[in-house]
């Protein structure tokens, strides 16, 4: 019989060697060291970050509205227009959630729009009948039954201001010299934009209702439609900040 030979400490110095440095390959297999990649962040455009900047010579100053996690569907912009009305007349298309103002050759400046419930209980022609700068906001009595707890305390008004659920300008339509109690006005929840919501008529982000305002006089014509989509054309021809 032969003793089995013990191997020698060059040996034994050499295998721990290598279990060392082969140790972190193998537990490299099983772990992750590194982070997960993050999301890189949506890059906006310069000409929309300026369009929504903020507005200091407002009476009350307006912030810039975060238009990091908007659908740029929904941001001011000039496209192609198809429709038969002349320009100047603003067209409302509640189900795709744009507000068009008709402009010469067959273009349009597209606004992206919010639609409350008010917002859905009138369609047709009218014609803007008055505008207003900061508006004091007074809740109808069907808003203050759905959220009383939202609503009741404006049951005598709220005057205008960042707060106020018309936002900085109020377009009043009227019919045959009639209120159609119909209104097109800015917002205090710029989430709300591109959405169906509970309460108000038909908003715009704040720039944007400050925009239209400042293109539309009184008696410019209206045209509201409802349950129906306009146009399924789209053209990403950006609207110049100096319109």
């Amino acid at each position: 019989m032969f003793a089995a030979q013990a191997p020698s400490p060059s040996l034994l110095h050499k295998a721990v060697r290598l279990f060392a440095l082969l140790l972190p390959v193998a537990l490299a297999a099983c772990v992750t060291t590194q982070p997960p990649p993050q999301q890189a962040a949506r890059r906006i455009d310069p000409a929309y970050a300026a369009m929504y900047g903020p507005r200091p010579d407002e009476a009350h100053p307006l912030p810039a509205t975060d238009i990091s996690e908007v659908d740029p569907r929904f941001l001011r912009r000039e496209v192609a227009y198809y429709g038969r009305e002349e320009p100047g007349t603003i067209v409302v298309d509640t189900a795709s959630r744009y507000l068009y103002l008709v402009r010469e050759g067959g273009r349009a400046i597209r606004y992206g729009i919010g639609v409350g419930k008010e917002g859905l209980a009138w369609s047709g022609r009218a014609r803007v009948g008055r505008k207003a700068e900061w508006p004091r906001w007074t809740p109808t009595a069907a808003m203050i039954k759905r959220e009383p707890e939202r609503n009741a305390k404006w049951a005598g008004g709220m005057a205008g201001g960042l707060d106020n659920p018309l936002g900085p300008r109020a377009l009043y339509l009227y019919d045959g010299g009639r209120d159609t109690m119909y209104r097109i006005h800015g917002t205090s929840e710029p989430w709300s934009i591109g959405q169906s919501v509970s309460s108000g008529c038909i908003r715009l982000f704040n720039q944007d209702i400050i925009d239209l305002y400042n293109r539309v006089p009184v008696g410019s014509p209206v045209v509201v439609l409802q349950g129906q989509r306009l146009f399924d054309v789209e053209d990403d021809t950006r609207v110049s900040a100096a319109y």
